[in-house]
């Protein structure tokens, strides 16, 4: 095999690209985005970028070595161009999934938080439709920048995707950061660039944000088996594997920052029943959380409580005891179930301090102005 072609330009295709030459490869590596940008990370994409924090050049990922070409700014089967390889790399990511077409403000790519950044500074008020982690991040981001934020989906936020118990925690601070949430079981239907309408009520906002999941980028193939081909990151899932592949392992890793909250989650989704807190806080809503699953795997969550992934992902195949529930609140009018936590540190008694010579001059923080 003497040529491969990645194609895709964000974290999926450059750590593929990168790991050829570290297996010790040593072909031609060809990496193909059709964005204009080099590659870069779509994490804070809808945090710091949006808010105007962090600069678009913050979001760029280190090139891999200079051996590996990197062409941006050119769709692969539109250029005129025939790609010859000997093995594709399909790693094209998803795209945003519009509701009326693409008018739609949407957070997907660096283009996109670049156009959506300038409407904050002229705007008072958001509407973000869709739930997700997307959905709660730009919320949160608009909420930070002092913007009325409402987020509407056809089912309470979270639910699907993380489960009941993690759901109302992240809904919870979402509230205490003025989040509004609209729940339209019945539908809702975007009138013009300010107006919604969510059952009987019309809702309207200087900015309308589509936050209603994604689509893969796939309509560039033009099949979807072929010898020498494999795909990686998000897009795999919509592909279908052909007979001689190997059996995909799926390693599910997910983290999303919102309303003050800093969530990384090891294992599969969504969770469900009360977890074990092996560490940390739940009403201080900093604490390492753990699900077992009837199928005996166990999932593992850090709710802002630094740990490395992997860390975490040994805390979910690992076994500890089970901490004792109790209850608190976490929703105005509502009480839940919820583990007691156990504290990092033992409260012990401080020594007295021990009384100074003469002559022994006083530490710095112990020095006090005239």
């Amino acid at each position: 095999m003497k040529r491969i072609v990645v194609v895709g330009g964000s974290v999926a295709a450059v750590t593929t690209a990168q790991s050829l030459r570290v297996e010790g490869y040593d072909g031609q590596v060809t990496a193909l985005s059709e964005e204009s940008h080099p590659p870069y990370s779509r994490v804070p994409l809808s945090k710091g970028v949006l808010a105007g924090r962090d600069s678009v050049e913050s979001a760029l990922l280190p090139l891999p070595s200079e051996d590996i070409e990197f062409r941006t700014g050119l769709a692969t089967t539109a250029d005129g161009t025939d790609r010859r390889y000997d093995g594709l790399v399909i790693a094209t990511g998803t795209g945003a999934h519009r509701l009326t077409g693409d008018n739609d403000l949407v957070v997907r790519s660096l283009n996109d938080a670049s156009t959506l950044a300038a409407r904050p500074a002229a705007a008072h008020s958001a509407i973000v439709l869709g739930d997700g982690f997307l959905g709660m991040e730009v919320a949160g981001t608009c909420r930070a920048l002092r913007l009325e934020a409402t987020v509407i989906d056809l089912v309470p936020p979270l639910l699907r995707l993380l489960g009941p118990w993690p759901a109302e925690l992240a809904v919870a601070a979402a509230r205490d950061h003025g989040i509004r949430i609209r729940v339209a079981p019945d539908g809702l239907e975007v009138l013009d660039e300010h107006r919604v309408r969510c059952g009987e009520s019309v809702l309207t906002a200087d900015v309308i944000v589509c936050a209603a999941g994604d689509v893969p980028n796939t309509d560039w193939l033009c099949c979807r088996v072929a010898p020498g081909a494999v795909a990686a990151g998000d897009v795999v899932s919509s592909l279908p594997h052909g007979e001689s592949a190997r059996p995909y392992r799926h390693d599910p890793n997910f983290r999303t920052g919102q309303s003050g909250l800093n969530i990384k989650i090891s294992g599969e989704l969504p969770l469900t029943g009360t977890p074990e807190v092996p560490a940390g806080w739940v009403d201080g809503r900093s604490a390492l959380l753990r699900w077992r699953h009837d199928a005996g795997t166990a999932a593992s969550v850090a709710v802002t409580h630094r740990l490395p992934v992997i860390k975490l992902k040994r805390l979910g195949a690992g076994v500890t005891s089970a901490v004792p529930a109790r209850t608190t609140r976490l929703t105005q009018g509502r009480d839940h179930d919820l583990p007691a936590f156990r504290p990092l540190r033992s409260a012990r008694p401080r020594p007295p301090r021990r009384s100074r010579g003469p002559g022994r001059p006083a530490r710095q923080s112990e020095r006090v102005s005239a």
